[in-house]
């Protein structure tokens, strides 16, 4: 679930899989070595919740987004036993061909709602998923990668407050994930603090994220001197806030928080401003000139604080 940033106020098939259980011995210290997550790119599989299918938010857009997937050759499968249509929060994170890393899905802007909370435990068990559990408390969603290197928000300091020792917190992620971990600032405002309606990555020491002049000042000051401890540059992106009374926890507007898998890159689109959504999709031609780039206007699930990333699990089979 992707939910109010500034930026982003911002479908009944089983699903069987069968990975290998893989407990590394990797030192992370010593460098992510021959393990490192797979890129968006290199993922060739999408995966839904089988609620995509009936949920009143999302039944008349699944049809919409399996068309384009079936034109493009994009495997597509829905799992089972879910209470959400958001996959990416409580899914496990693919880590190698082999190896699945589930962590604890208890997000703190889920209390009072624990009737839509997902147990990890019971839908691996239930669409035959082997992984490796972790008591770590992290969301999906708040996760973007590129191979050997990884940005999530500083929400995960407030979501395990059981660390005291916040480096001994990032240490355990980098070597569960044998990546890189870099933390930035979230939103203070966002419900949720996830990284995936702020930014992704295009390359390892380029990201695209959302407009820092139309972001909140104390963010754009933090994540100023991120980039540079870190070497990254960054692509200013497009960005509206939806103001919508009856659901202010809309994500229209978030154009980051787009689907990626094998050479597709299917980008929302909102159509509040036709002039936005043309000059955003002919800047991702030009940003990703060996994509194929499709549009969707899925308003009716982004009003509820979710896009394409949100909804959809990737993983390489």
């Amino acid at each position: 679930m992707t939910i109010i940033t500034k930026a982003a106020k911002n479908c009944r098939r089983t699903l069987l899989f069968s990975v290998i259980l893989f407990f590394s011995t990797q030192n992370f210290a010593q460098g992510p070595s021959i393990l490192s997550m797979f890129k968006s790119k290199e993922t060739n599989a999408v995966c839904f919740s089988s609620l995509l299918q009936s949920d009143n938010r999302s039944s008349k857009a699944c049809p919409r987004l399996l068309q384009i997937l079936e034109r493009n050759g994009i495997k597509y499968k829905f799992i089972e036993s879910t209470k959400d249509i958001w996959p990416r929060d409580f899914m496990p994170i693919q880590v190698d061909d082999n190896r699945f890393i589930q962590f604890r899905y208890e997000p703190s802007y889920l209390e009072g709602y624990r009737y839509l909370q997902s147990d990890p435990k019971v839908v691996t068990k239930a669409n035959g998923i082997d992984c490796q559990y972790s008591d770590i408390n992290f969301d999906g969603g708040n996760l973007v990668n590129w191979c050997d290197r990884a940005i999530v928000t500083d929400r995960i300091f407030r979501e395990n407050s059981e660390f005291t020792n916040k480096t001994q917190l990032i240490s355990e992620l980098e070597k569960l994930l044998a990546v890189e971990i870099i933390v930035i600032p979230q939103i203070n405002s966002d419900l949720t603090g996830h990284a995936d309606g702020l930014v992704r990555f295009v390359d390892r020491t380029t990201l695209l994220g959302n407009n820092r002049e139309k972001e909140y000042a104390y963010w754009t000051k933090k994540m100023a001197k991120i980039l540079k401890e870190h070497n990254l540059d960054y692509i200013d992106f497009p960005f509206f806030e939806d103001k919508n009374r009856q659901h202010p926890e809309s994500a229209i507007g978030c154009y980051v928080n787009f689907l990626e898998v094998g050479d597709l890159i299917l980008l929302p689109v909102f159509g509040k401003d036709d002039n936005m959504d043309a000059g955003v999709f002919e800047k991702f031609k030009k940003i990703y000139p060996d994509r194929i780039i499709e549009t969707i206007n899925i308003n009716e699930i982004g009003v509820h604080g979710g896009l394409l990333n949100c909804i959809t699990w990737t993983i390489k089979e």
